[in-house]
C-alpha cells in the first residue's frame, strides 16, 4: 500500500483481536463470511487473524488471503509476535493474498520489559530491528508495533521507532493497550513522535487502542488530529476487556464531522470528499453480521448502530424531528444503511421476489442457501401476517449462518402454567443419526427443555447468559435469542430467531451445543495426531 497521507486508512481487526472477546470464537467460515462483508464495507486492511496462535488460525487466514484477499480487495494482515517461527507463519498465511501485510510487535514499556519479556531496552531495540527487518524479505508491507505504547519512555519510543522504520517497516502502530491515556495525553504521544522521529515521513502513523476507560474513538480521533494516518478498530468495539475503539463510531465521527477534521488533512472545510473509502450503507448491515456470529448483543443505545440510535420518544424530539429533521438528527439512518421498517413480502410471495429482496438488501447467496432461507421464509410468513426487511435479515442470519447441525432438534414440547411445573421434553438426532427423546423438569419452560437437552447430548457446561429480542413491533414479531454457556474456560455463543421464543431458544441452545461439541472433536483429533507421531 503506498503511503496514503491525505485520508484515512481503515484498518479492521474484528477478526483479530475482536475475537479474543470471552466467547466471540468464530470458526472458519464464519470467519470467511465476516471478511467478505468487511471487504464490500470498503475497508482498507483485514487483520485477519494471529497464523502462529493455532493451525485453525493459519488455516483461515491463508483462506481469507486467497478469497478476500484479490488485487481490487483489501490488504491481507496477519499478527506476528518478534520472532522467526511466528513470521514464517504470518508470511505463508498470507501469501495467496495480492496485498499481503507482517505485522509483529514486542512491548517496549519498562512494566513489560522488566515482568514479561525479562528484556532490557538494548536486546528490544536490537529484536525489533532484526524481526523487522526478517518480515521484510517476505513481504513488503511490514507493519511494527511497539506494545503498550501508551505507557512507554517517549524517549526510547522514539528510538525503537527509528530502528524499526530504517529495517524496513513502512507502518508503525502505536497501541494504546490496556486503554490507559486520555485524548490530550495520545494526541501528544503522536505529535511527539511526529516530531521527533527524524524517518516518520517513510512511514504510515497507525493507532490501536482499547476501551477500559471509555475514551479509545476519541483517543484515535485526537490521534488524527496530530498526524495519525491508520485507524485499528473493530465492528460494534468488540475486543479483549472492555473492547478496541468502534470503527463505526469512528468512520461516521469523520464523516458527520469533515468540515472540522478537513484542515487536518490540508483540505477546504467545506471539501466533500470523504475521508475513508468506507461504504457507510454498510455499516449497519455488517454490525447485524458480527453481533449474530459472534453472539455478542449490541446495546440498545451503542452510538450509531445501537436499536435506538434513530429513535425518538420525548415528545419535544419527536415535535422536532417531524418538522425538520436535523432538529435532533445528526446524521440520516440512511446513511449507514438502517432503513425504514418497510413491509416488502407476504406468504403468497414467490422465490424470485424473496430472492430480489435479499439482493437489494446486500445478500449474496448460493442456490443451496437461498432454498434454506426461502423454506424458513415460506414457515414464517405462515405465521407472520407481514415480512419486514428486518425479518428477512434475521432469517437469513438464522439460516445461514450457522455452525455444523451435528445435533439436530426434532421437536421441543413444554408444559407450564401457574399451578404446575415447567415440564419440556425434546426429541434430537445425535451426529451419528440416532434419535433421541428426552424429559426434565426445571424452575421454567426454558430452564426445562436446557435441562432436557443437556441429558440428551451430555456435555456438561454453565450458562452464563441468555438475551431475547423482538425483531421488530407487534404480537407476531420474532423473536432473537442469543445465549452464552462455557465449558471449562472456554465460551460458546448460540444464535436462533422464532415467532416462538420457547422454540427459538431450544435452537440457539443446540446451536452453542453444536459449537462446543465440534471444539470437542476437534481437541479429540489433534490428540490422536500427537500421539500417532509420538
Amino acid at each position: 500500500m503506498k503511503n496514503q497521507k491525505d485520508r484515512i486508512i481503515i484498518f479492521d481487526t474484528t477478526l483479530r483481536d475482536g475475537e479474543q472477546s470471552p466467547g466471540a470464537s468464530l470458526n472458519m467460515d464464519e470467519k470467511l463470511t465476516i471478511a467478505r462483508q468487511l471487504a464490500k464495507l470498503g475497508v482498507d486492511v483485514i487483520e485477519a487473524g494471529f497464523p502462529y496462535a493455532s493451525p485453525g488460525d493459519f488455516e483461515a487466514v491463508q483462506k481469507i488471503a486467497e478469497v478476500v484477499g484479490t488485487e481490487v480487495g483489501p490488504t491481507i494482515c496477519g499478527l506476528a509476535r518478534a520472532t522467526k517461527k511466528d513470521i514464517e507463519a504470518a508470511a505463508a498465511a498470507v501469501k495467496p493474498a495480492a496485498k499481503p501485510r507482517i505485522h509483529t510487535f514486542i512491548a517496549t514499556s519498562d512494566i513489560h520489559l522488566e515482568y514479561k519479556l525479562k528484556k532490557t531496552r538494548a536486546e528490544v531495540v536490537a529484536t525489533a530491528e532484526e524481526m523487522v527487518a526478517y518480515a521484510k524479505s517476505f513481504v513488503e508491507d511490514v507493519e511494527f508495533s511497539p506494545e503498550d505504547a501508551g505507557r512507554s519512555d517517549p524517549e526510547f519510543l522514539y528510538e525503537v521507532l527509528t530502528r524499526a522504520i530504517a529495517a524496513g517497516a513502512t507502518t508503525v502502530n502505536i497501541p494504546d493497550t490496556v486503554g490507559y491515556t486520555v485524548p490530550s495525553e495520545f494526541g501528544a504521544l503522536i505529535r511527539g513522535i511526529k516530531e521527533n522521529v527524524p524517518n516518520i515521513d517513510q512511514a504510515i502513523i497507525s493507532v490501536h487502542g482499547h476501551n477500559d476507560l471509555g475514551l479509545a474513538v476519541a483517543n484515535f480521533l485526537e490521534a488524527v488530529k496530530n498526524g495519525a494516518r491508520q485507524l485499528e478498530c473493530t465492528i460494534n468495539g468488540i475486543g479483549e476487556r472492555a473492547g478496541n475503539a468502534a470503527l463505526e463510531e469512528l468512520v461516521m465521527g469523520l464523516y458527520v464531522r469533515r468540515k472540522y477534521y478537513n484542515p487536518f488533512f490540508g483540505r477546504e472545510p467545506e471539501s466533500q470528499e470523504p475521508l475513508t473509502n468506507i461504504d457507510t450503507r454498510q455499516l449497519y448491515k455488517t454490525s447485524r453480521l458480527v453481533s449474530n456470529l459472534t453472539g455478542m448483543l449490541v446495546q440498545p443505545n451503542k452510538a450509531i448502530v445501537g436499536a435506538n440510535a434513530f429513535a425518538h420518544e420525548s415528545g419535544i424530539h419527536q415535535d422536532g424531528v417531524l418538522k425538520h429533521k436535523l432538529t435532533y438528527e445528526i446524521m440520516d439512518a440512511q446513511s449507514i444503511g438502517f432503513n425504514d421498517n418497510q413491509i416488502v413480502l407476504g406468504k403468497l410471495s414467490g422465490r424470485h421476489a424473496f430472492s430480489s429482496r435479499l439482493q437489494e438488501l446486500g445478500f449474496e447467496l448460493s442456490e443451496g442457501e437461498l432454498n434454506k432461507a426461502f423454506v424458513k421464509f415460506k414457515e414464517v410468513a405462515d405465521k407472520k401476517k407481514e415480512i419486514t426487511d428486518w425479518d428477512l435479515e434475521s432469517i437469513v442470519n438464522d439460516e445461514i449462518q450457522q455452525p455444523p447441525e451435528l445435533f439436530r432438534l426434532e421437536l421441543v414440547q413444554v408444559s407450564c402454567g401457574s399451578s404446575s411445573r415447567p415440564t419440556a421434553t425434546v426429541t434430537l438426532r445425535n451426529p451419528q443419526g440416532e434419535e433421541l427423546t428426552d424429559a426434565a423438569i426445571g424452575t421454567g419452560p426454558i430452564d426445562a427443555i436446557y435441562e432436557a437437552i443437556n441429558r440428551v447430548t451430555n456435555m456438561p457446561n454453565q450458562l452464563i447468559e441468555f438475551s431475547v429480542q423482538s425483531v421488530t413491533a407487534g404480537i407476531d414479531a420474532l423473536g432473537e435469542v442469543t445465549i452464552r454457556l462455557k465449558h471449562g474456560d472456554r465460551i460458546f455463543s448460540g444464535h436462533a430467531a422464532n415467532t416462538d421464543i420457547i422454540v427459538a431458544s431450544a435452537y440457539a441452545y443446540v446451536n452453542a451445543l453444536n459449537r462446543l461439541y465440534a471444539a470437542l472433536q476437534k481437541e479429540k483429533e489433534e490428540g490422536r495426531k500427537v500421539l500417532a507421531q509420538a
